[in-house]
């Protein structure tokens, strides 16, 4: 699962400023941005962005707006209803 937890870098040390439901010692991957952030928004998973980086490349060009809509209407999933749920599970 993926989610977005601010945090506090203190004396070599992260401290996140909610709290995390995660196990004494477990092991987690950390994506750091620095810079402001904007209370209340939502940032790109990096891992997600990188690999639709490379399907783009892998295909040579940048789909047109048509063929997106074309691809996404097949789609039955609800994307409200991903989108709600994603949200409920970081809060």
């Amino acid at each position: 699962m993926t989610r977005q937890v601010e945090a506090v870098y203190e004396n070599g040390v992260f401290r996140p400023l909610e709290p995390v439901l995660l196990e004494e010692r477990q092991r987690v991957t950390v994506v750091i941005t620095d810079g402001p952030t904007v209370p209340g928004r939502s940032y790109p998973d990096v891992s997600y962005m990188e690999a639709v980086r490379r399907e783009v490349e892998a295909m040579g060009r940048v789909p047109s707006r048509e063929e997106i809509l074309e691809i996404t209407a097949k789609d039955p999933a609800s994307w409200s209803d991903a989108i709600i749920a994603e949200r409920e599970e970081r809060f």
